[in-house]
């Protein structure tokens, strides 16, 4: 009850606070459920990294602030470069993009300059500067579907199972950069199997950031905006979700009649028990969040070089993203 009580009063003050300075809470699916409670209440934005970008952007507030990781906070900043950019922790990094350095990807393009390159939104403000085109996983097919239709040869950076998850879906030519997310690629094929053993009646819901195995275990793949669709359409009761289960607070909500049960993440191969919560995201929390609105700090900063030229790439998915609306 305690720690009930003191959220509300965290709640109230946070409320409060947003209001006096002019601020707005932008929170990913993979947050707190209680900051996404928070965002919801407020006037903010809960989504995935496309709808967070371009909700920011567009809002008439003068301060965001980002709960979730690193890039999206410099996306942020990047798309809107006169707004103060806060998140409750700047530590909150991501294994893609710490596992796509600038240096060694700049050297990678350079060997191929005849190629087109493709970059998941997962990836530093500098390494959206070398690319052509920055997609979501909720974008990604179309954007490459739409360069293969014009016989570009592409270079992908850095999910390699999303990469070639969307190789599999276009048929294009992709030169695939070695990166995992942590938490994805954890998911087991064999384990998998032997829950649906359990629950028969299940259908499987899988992030395509999952490996191959796990993807074709699927009775949807998506990004997590499109999965939490897929659960509402999906005629199944009992629902299986590959992906990290702080989801589930937005996806109960589309489907509170269903049953959510995590993939598993143990198994043959494992490295942890479950591995289905970004640490990173994790990362964000209630009293961190506070923080950052009673004091300030924890502010992203781009450098304004490297924002113009990253803003080139994200504007063309934001406008790509428009056509097909």
């Amino acid at each position: 009850m305690g720690a009930e009580v003191s959220w509300e009063i965290q709640k109230a003050r946070a409320t409060e606070l947003l209001l006096q300075k002019d601020a707005v809470l932008v929170a990913h699916y993979y947050t707190d459920a209680r900051l996404q409670a928070l965002a919801e209440a407020t006037g903010g934005c809960v989504a995935d990294s496309l709808e967070m970008a371009r909700f920011g952007q567009q809002h008439a507030a003068s301060t965001l602030i980002v709960a979730g990781v690193r890039f999206m906070g410099e996306t942020a900043k990047i798309l809107s470069p006169d707004k103060k950019v806060l998140m409750p922790t700047l530590e909150a990094t991501c294994s893609l993009d710490m596992g796509c350095p600038v240096e060694s990807f700049s050297a990678w393009c350079d060997r191929y300059p005849e190629r087109v390159v493709v970059v998941y939104a997962n990836t530093s403000a500098a390494v959206k500067a070398r690319a052509d085109w920055v997609v979501t996983s909720s974008i990604a097919v179309a954007v490459v579907e739409h360069l293969h239709d014009q016989g570009q040869a592409l270079l992908w950076a850095p999910d390699q199972y999303l990469g070639r998850y969307v190789q599999s879906k276009t048929g294009a030519d992709m030169l695939l950069w070695d990166g995992a997310c942590i938490v994805h690629e954890e998911f087991k094929e064999q384990a998998l199997r032997d829950m649906k053993q359990v629950y028969p009646e299940a259908a499987v819901l899988v992030h395509p950031e999952s490996p191959a195995a796990v993807i074709d275990l699927a009775d949807a793949v998506g990004s997590t905006s499109q999965l939490i669709k897929a659960a509402q359409v999906l005629p199944q009761q009992t629902l299986i979700v590959a992906t990290d289960k702080a989801i589930f607070y937005k996806m109960q909500q589309a489907v509170p009649h269903k049953t959510l049960i995590e993939a598993p993440t143990a198994g043959v191969g494992a490295t942890c028990r479950s591995c289905a919560h970004c640490p990173w995201m994790a990362m964000n929390q209630p009293d961190n969040l506070l923080q950052v609105l009673e004091f300030g700090g924890q502010e992203i900063h781009v450098d304004p070089q490297t924002g113009e030229k990253a803003r080139i790439s994200l504007e063309r998915m934001l406008d790509f993203a428009r056509q097909l609306r």
